[in-house]
Parts: C-alpha cells; structure tokens; sequence
C-alpha cells in the first residue's frame, strides 16, 4: 500500500511523463506531431468571442473572485445542458445549479479534489487498464492504494475497439472489495477510443450496487466526440437507475472547444460531494479563473445553436471528427499499420508487430521510460526521431508495471490535427509496415 507521506508520495512521482518526453523529441527533430492529443488549431470562433465578451464587461464582476465552489452562470449552463439530455431526463436525473455542480483547473484538478475529498489511508481505488497515466499518481498522492483490472485485448474480435477491447468481468469482481472507495471509469475512453455500451454499464451498476461506499468516478471528457450516435451512443453512468447518488460525472472545456489551455473542468453529482469537493477546494485555489467559467457559460448556450449547416455545433464537431478519423485510419491501412477503429475519442491505436527496430535504440537514454525500455517506447521513439519522423505515443504509460507487457505490440495516433498535418503524417507514414 502507498503510504500517506507526501515526502514518499512525491518521490515516487519525480521521474518525468510521457509527455515531457515525446513532444520535446518531436520539436528537436521535426517530425509531424500525431502524439500528444491537444488540437492545433484555435477554437472556433464563437468560443473566442465569449472570452472577449467576458473580457470586455463592463464593471469588475469578470475579473474578480467568484463563488469557490462554481461561477454561477456556468452552474446554470451545465445544469441547463445536463438536464436538456433525453437520457438524463428519462432516467429522472435533475441537475441543480446551486448543489450539484462544482469547477476546477480541468479534469485533472477535478478529479484530485474528488480523491483527496473521499480517499482514506488504507481505501483501494480500482482502474480499468488501460488508464490515462494521471489517474495512479493521484491515488497514491491522496493516500490510497490503486487496484488494476486490464481489460481482455482479442483482435480476433473484431475491428472496432468496442469489440477489441473487453472488461475482464471475473478479474474486476474479484478486485473490488468493501475496501473499494472508487472505479474510475473513462467513455469514451482514452486511449483505445472504446465507448462502454448500456449492457456493460448495466453488468458494472450490478457490482457497484454491491459495495455502498463504493462511488464511480466518470471521465467523460471526450462525451461530444461519439462517431456512431445510433449505434454505439455514449452513455453516462449517473443516468444507470440507481447510479446517480453513486457517480461523479466529470467534464471539461478543453477537448469540446479545442481550448485545452483553458484549463476549465466540471465534476456533476450528489450535494453531499460535491459540498466536500467545493469545501476543500476553498483551501487549495479558492476559486478557478472567472473570466474562463464565464467564457465557457457562455460558449455552452451559444453550442446549441446551429452551426456550419448541422443543428448544433457538437453535431458539427462529431462530424468533423469522424472526417480525420476516416482519414487516418485510411492513410494507417495504406502504411500497413492495423489500426482498431475508435467509436469516439480523437485517438487511434495501431499495430506494430511487424516493425523491425534496431536493437540500439532500445538501449537510448530516456527520462520517461522503465528500466529496460519496452517495446513500444522504443517504436515510438524511433518513429519519432529516425523513421518516419511521425511523433507517436507508447501506450504502456497506460498500465501498472505488471500490465504493461499488454502495450508492446501498439503505438497511438492521435487525429486532433489540421488537414495538412494529418496529410503530412499519412505521406511520411507510406510503407512503414512493409520495412524489414
């Protein structure tokens, strides 16, 4: 078990990320950058004339403190968009503004606050491999001790990474136990791009309803990024009967609006935590930005109008989405690179079985990657720096030492990328399955 020193917490936690590594060795030697998943273009235009509205009100109410807990106008927007859902409605979930919403610097801080409000010494925290690489971290700072679940990877299955990639149902049973304070759940999930049907949801509910302390928290940030609406729809967890009181549906700005420096982030649930999550928060950052909450509130009303010929802008965006993913997917097949299809998400996960590496590159110095370096950090570096000069991400950052052998076979792609950068990628990527 972790222990509850924040000495011993912060030396487990001083190696770099992933993250500090790969975009650096992009920059140096120029390659097209399909790694770290942040878009790079400006987010659209009704999004930047909400921050200059914001910006330009008139008086002080913008630019100063808000309520800690949420500013209000964005309260009213989310609750406002959470209860126009028809899944919410239909499962009787009413969002008030006042108590059951709550703000941070993005999902990232939302979701510390929600550890550090619930997590005891001694209480287990259970993670469905594979597991965006901050959710582990934030266990053992809080005290907790992190539980992993992998999920069964069989290709055989299909071509689509919601029949690629299984829940292990046995091996999650077996792992939550009365010590369980917390699942995190992540759908559209990052990084396979898997969305959690209504059955699996359901099977997950039956064994959340066993354990009473047990609370879900949902990742959900990349929720307007679904590419079969009809046939595999994204699906919250709080909206499973009996789930609501048991969930912390977590949100964010940055991946809808392509606005990830924005750094503004939601978690939406019962008074009761949300109250300790706002409490605490009054000690760490007393309040997020106003000028960010405002901007967003304002940009979430101006969402629901028509945009770009579709009946929303989320609608628009899900389409546009689609469009990169067919894209690269196409150029993926092209390069002899297997790739399993995501039903949402802006990532994809490739093959690399068949890729010759030089063994020297598994002996490079890297200030992200385990002593001896895995398979697929060594693909993706020398991806990066050699061949093709196409920056891509090793997924074993995504599992707990004992599962990271299940990465070595796969490198992600990510598609949030303009047209002539993905265009850019897929030429350089031209034959890279078929090199000896």
């Amino acid at each position: 078990m972790a222990s509850s020193s924040s000495a011993n917490d912060l030396s487990q936690l001083s190696k770099p990320t992933v993250w500090h590594e790969f975009t650096p060795l992009a920059n140096e030697h120029n390659a097209v950058n399909l790694g770290q998943g942040f878009p790079n273009w400006d987010p659209p235009a009704f999004v930047v004339k909400s921050m200059e509205e914001t910006v330009n009100v008139k008086g002080t109410s913008t630019n100063q403190y808000c309520r800690p807990q949420c500013h209000l106008p964005l309260a009213q927007a989310l609750a406002d968009d959470y209860n126009s859902r028809p899944s919410w409605a239909a499962a009787g979930v009413s969002v008030d503004p006042a108590s059951n919403v709550v703000s941070s610097l993005g999902v990232t801080q939302i979701m510390y606050i929600a550890f550090r409000s619930l997590i005891k010494p001694g209480d287990e925290v259970v993670l469905l491999e594979p597991a965006f690489d901050i959710y582990a971290p934030q266990v053992l700072l809080t005290g907790g001790s992190p539980r992993y679940v992998s999920m069964k990877t069989d290709t055989k299955a299909g071509d689509t990474a919601n029949e690629v990639f299984q829940v292990d149902w046995d091996a999650l049973e077996a792992t939550v136990n009365s010590k369980t304070r917390v699942l995190v759940l992540n759908s559209p999930h990052n990084p396979t791009g898997k969305i959690f049907s209504r059955t699996e949801l359901d099977r997950l509910a039956g064994i959340v309803a066993k354990y009473p302390n047990l609370i879900v928290f949902s990742d959900e940030v990349y929720e307007r990024i679904v590419f079969d609406p009809e046939g595999s729809p994204h699906i919250s967890f709080a909206t499973i009967p009996g789930m609501w009181e048991r969930t912390l549906t977590m949100s964010s700005a940055g991946k809808t609006f392509s606005a990830t420096g924005w750094k503004c982030g939601w978690c939406v649930g019962p008074s009761s935590i949300i109250k300790l999550m706002a409490d605490l928060q009054q000690w760490v950052n007393f309040s997020t930005p106003t000028v960010t909450q405002d901007a967003v509130a304002r940009s979430l009303v101006k969402a629901r109008s028509p945009f770009e010929g579709h009946p929303n802008f989320y609608a628009w965006l899900a389409a546009d989405y689609l469009k990169r993913r067919d894209f690269l997917m196409r150029g993926l097949e092209e390069a002899g690179l297997p790739a399993i299809v995501p039903a949402g998400g802006f990532f994809i996960c490739a093959e690399t079985g068949g890729l010759k590496i030089p063994d020297e590159v598994f002996l490079e110095d890297s200030i992200s990657a385990p002593d001896p370096m895995p398979r697929d950090y060594a693909v993706a570096r020398y991806m990066t720096h050699t061949d093709p000069k196409v920056a891509v991400i090793p997924p074993s950052p995504f599992y707990s030492k004992e599962n990271k052998g299940e990465a070595e076979g796969y490198v992600r792609f990510c598609f949030c990328k303009t047209d002539d950068l993905l265009q850019e990628g897929v030429e350089r990527l031209k034959g890279m399955g078929t090199k000896e």
